[in-house]
């Protein structure tokens, strides 16, 4: 590369000379950036993909029904989760958890 005299050019000279070091600039940080997000959408689906051998939702067994009301057989209730309606209102009218199950 040949060495420049700043000294010894004139306005025109050194401002033709940045318009050109700034559109050097501009192409070699346009091919990085693109290199850079190429590698960044490869991570990305890596990172997306679940694991070899690994399953994306746990399967839980299935819980049967423990309790049933008498007045509407349809309404059941493992035991787990919120209390339904039913048996709190049966519980507050004097009934005990034991009188439900099935």
């Amino acid at each position: 590369m040949k060495q420049l005299r700043f000294e010894q050019m004139d306005t025109e000279e050194l401002w033709a000379l940045h318009l050109r070091v700034l559109q050097a600039l501009d192409e070699k940080l346009s091919a990085e950036k693109a290199v850079l997000e190429q590698r960044l959408k490869q991570l990305r689906e890596r990172s997306a993909a679940p694991a070899p051998g690994a399953s994306e939702v746990r399967k839980y067994p299935a819980v049967l029904p423990k309790y049933r009301n008498p007045s509407d057989p349809s309404e059941t209730w493992s035991g787990r989760g919120k209390t339904p309606r039913w048996i709190k209102a049966a519980l507050a009218s004097g009934g005990k958890l034991g009188d439900y199950k099935i």
